[in-house]
């Protein structure tokens, strides 16, 4: 059994999403899809075609838009959003028995497999927590899911012209920018995080008026980072693709602790659901950015 994402602490981005697109690859494609279970109907977002559909297909290919991870099904595609707290399980024997829709168990679709070696394994994709937003689509052109329709370009596929016209084209923060999907797709708040501090870039600079040599520390950046993270996460089993994220990060989930470049503390600025981190040092000329949880909490 191999968990594949979630219980990373963070929501699964572009480099994590690739590694299970590639894990797919090399485990599904060339299997047949048997039955498919539904145990969470409100994560089902699509209903023609039913997920039904799926059974019987030949599993032809993986892909990624951004964070949304694709199963091609000779045609028909099972798509994905993760989410928060959504997790990818293999399974090498699932249980035969079908699960119980509506139950408090986080599973919310299985997927079985028949294999040309005569296995029957599956996957699950499951959900921790209370908030229940991981969504399910099946749809015969992947343009169909409106989250991917609203996709930006992929942060991995964009040239820098292309990376400096679109920062020119937006007045909000750096850490604003690289985490809209719509502007950019595939990072995060975790990514993000590591990326401005990889450049030494404020997270509350305005895109637009980026000096072109900061452009271009922010492009080689991102491209570093994220490419940096796909090389250790592809092929690597559950247990290590979890610690490799944690283990890449340098700012992101580290406040109070030192900077490994500089030796300064980590320091964070929350909002009511999420919270980032920087290094004064390399990122703020030695200026913590204003906190206002903390602000309240001092007054």
């Amino acid at each position: 059994m191999s968990d594949l994402a979630g219980s990373l602490g963070r929501v699964p981005e572009l480099p994590e999403v690739e590694a299970l697109a590639q894990f797919l690859r090399e485990h599904a494609v060339g299997a047949v899809v048997g039955r498919v279970d539904v145990a969470a109907l409100s994560a089902v977002k699509t209903f023609d075609p039913p997920v039904t559909a799926l059974s019987g297909r030949d599993v032809s290919g993986a892909a990624r838009w951004g964070k949304f991870l694709g199963m091609d099904c000779s045609g028909l595609w099972l798509i994905t959003h993760l989410s928060r707290g959504g997790w990818l399980r293999w399974i090498d024997e699932p249980s035969p028995t079908p699960p119980k829709p509506g139950g408090k168990s986080p599973l919310a679709l299985r997927v079985h497999f028949f294999t040309p070696e005569g296995a029957t394994p599956a996957f699950d994709l499951t959900e921790a927590g209370t908030k229940k937003r991981l969504s399910v689509y099946v749809v015969d052109d992947p343009k169909l899911v409106p989250g991917i329709a609203r996709l930006g370009p992929d942060a991995l596929e964009l040239t820098e012209p292309e990376f400096a016209e679109l920062l020119r084209g937006t007045a909000g923060r750096l850490k604003t920018v690289l985490v809209d999907q719509t502007l950019l797709a595939g990072i995060g708040n975790a990514y993000s995080d590591e990326i401005l501090h990889t450049a030494k870039l404020s997270p509350f600079a305005t895109a637009k008026t980026l000096p072109p040599e900061k452009v271009t520390a922010l492009y080689e950046a991102m491209r570093t980072v994220l490419t940096d993270a796909v090389t250790r996460s592809v092929g690597q089993d559950a247990a290590r693709l979890k610690g490799e994220k944690r283990s890449g990060m340098r700012v992101h989930a580290r406040t109070g602790l030192p900077c490994p470049v500089c030796g300064d503390t980590i320091h964070e600025v929350s909002y009511t659901d999420r919270s980032f981190q920087y290094c004064p040092t390399c990122q703020t000329n030695g200026k913590p950015l204003a906190d206002r949880r903390m602000s309240r909490l001092l007054k």
